[in-house]
């Protein structure tokens, strides 16, 4: 997946502002982030600590908890250029989940 994919997808998302934190690109519902571009092929999401655990155990080989205490709490780094469609959309989607007002994920299913 390319970095232009994962914008349009991230911005497909109801409510989604593209914006900036530190001077690195996030994806954001109201004032919370659910997503960031730190670098090239490497987005972050905000999951739950158990959420990170079950992807770190599926998916070993393009996620990575964030170091240090953003890790902890659950932020994950996810290697998109080698990761499947379907593994980066329902990532980004339960990262939006977990930020986006319940009445905003209750009036779009569930997710988008």
């Amino acid at each position: 997946m390319l970095t232009e994919e994962i914008e349009r997808l991230a911005l497909s998302l109801p409510g989604t502002e593209e914006n900036a934190h530190f001077g690195t690109r996030d994806f954001r519902v109201g004032k919370r982030i659910f997503m960031s571009l730190p670098e090239a092929g490497r987005a972050v999401f905000k999951f739950t600590p158990d959420q990170q655990r079950m992807l770190l155990e599926m998916e070993p080989g393009v996620c990575a908890a964030v170091p240090g205490g953003w890790g902890d709490r659950g932020w994950t780094s996810l290697y998109f250029v080698q990761a499947d469609e379907d593994l980066v959309r329902q990532s980004m989607e339960t990262a939006w989940r977990n930020v986006a007002p319940k009445s905003l994920v209750k009036k779009n299913g569930g997710s988008h």
